[in-house]
């Protein structure tokens, strides 16, 4: 009977995330329509693309990165190139083993998104062109596609492997 109980004393403990620390672990930005003398009114359109990973660095300590590499064309021409990899530090607690990674590629990103955002943003106005303002990232949908892809390339791989 106490061992019920200390188990579900156990189960009972709510999880626990703190942000410990973030910051930008790498960042580039390119004008190119500066470099080029590409002036005028130009009105690229803006493609964003993200990654995201995580590392663990201590018992219960991760490091969580998102990466932003955001493309504006005219025409064909790259107008601006930005890249930012940002990472946060999280103390993670009582969280499920199973329930783990899907917490680190979605919770710890959604933390760290309107940083990232207001970088770009900064960035973008201080590079000579309107502030890029990026959409809200569904990271829950992020996460399902990528977990389907995955599923697909091992299905596709195993196939392979069958017919060969």
């Amino acid at each position: 009977m106490a061992e019920e109980t200390n188990g579900a004393a156990q189960e009972a403990q709510p999880i626990a995330m703190k942000m410990v620390n973030q910051y930008i672990r790498d960042m580039s930005f390119e004008n190119v329509a500066a470099q080029k003398n590409l002036g005028g009114d130009i009105k690229p359109e803006v493609s964003v693309q993200v990654n995201l990973d995580a590392q663990k660095k201590s018992d219960n300590g991760y490091e969580v990165q998102l990466k932003l590499n955001v493309e504006a064309k005219a025409e064909e021409q790259a107008v601006f190139l930005l890249e930012i990899d940002y990472a946060g530090l999280f103390a993670i607690e009582n969280v499920p083993a199973e329930q783990l990674h899907p917490f680190l590629m979605i919770e710890c990103p959604r933390m760290l998104f309107p940083f990232v955002r207001q970088i770009a943003r900064n960035v973008t106005a201080d590079g000579g062109f309107p502030p890029l303002n990026i959409d809200n990232i569904d990271f829950m949908q992020l996460y399902r596609t990528e977990v389907m892809r995955r599923a697909q390339e091992a299905s596709e791989a195993a196939s392979d492997e069958a017919t060969n």
